[in-house]
């Protein structure tokens, strides 16, 4: 069955969010840090939003509250996006996520920052993110996100619990336009197989 809720848009990529469901519900299975990893395409952002999105909610992710919708629009208080167009993510860009760390949620049930682009993070900027990763406050939450552990620093990754993405099979992302999107079922699979199944280029090619 295809998740529901926040967790809709993650299509094929069922193992993963169960494990971030499960944590979301289950306390015994949280953790102050998480590495999203997957190639380009399996929803690496889009998961972490959806997670940040649950952890918000009262109900784990419903799609529909306040707190999941102003989420997933990028306006929630306590939920922070970093991602950079440049090469590296600099240590000036990662001081001040340090200092927001530290901070209790304003309005919401967990801080969470999210760091699209951990990959990015050189050793100068990765030290400077190290000890708010590894001792953050009870509520702050981080999930660095990047194509492969490999990808990370060492020092981070070891801190973090990995959950791999995949690319999602083709069928699946012409269903999902299918039914989300109203596209015909011919052009969402000839959209969906020519974007080798990248659901956000899939859905621009088939409108």
């Amino acid at each position: 069955m295809r998740p529901d809720g926040v967790w809709a848009e993650l299509v094929g990529q069922e193992p993963a969010v169960e494990v971030l469901r499960g944590a979301v519900g289950d306390p015994t299975r949280m953790t102050h840090a998480w590495l999203l990893t997957g190639p380009p395409g399996s929803g690496r952002s889009t998961a972490a939003r959806a997670f940040a999105a649950a952890l918000q909610c009262e109900t784990g992710g419903c799609g529909r509250c306040h707190a999941c919708v102003t989420v997933l629009r990028g306006l929630h208080p306590d939920v922070t996006v970093v991602a950079t167009e440049g090469v590296v993510i600099r240590a000036d860009t990662a001081r001040p996520l340090v200092e927001l760390a530290q901070r209790s949620p304003s309005s919401g049930r967990w801080r969470v920052i999210i760091v699209e682009d951990a990959d990015r993070l050189n050793e100068t900027s990765g030290n400077v993110l190290l000890k708010a990763i590894e001792e953050p406050p009870p509520r702050t939450v981080w999930v660095l996100c990047a194509p492969s552990p490999q990808d990370v620093l060492v020092t981070l990754r070891s801190r973090s619990r990995a959950v791999a993405l995949r690319v999602p099979p083709v069928d699946a992302v012409a269903a999902l336009l299918v039914e989300r999107d109203g596209i015909d079922p011919a052009v969402a699979a000839v959209a969906a197989r020519a974007a080798q199944s990248h659901v956000g280029i899939a859905r621009r090619l088939a409108r």
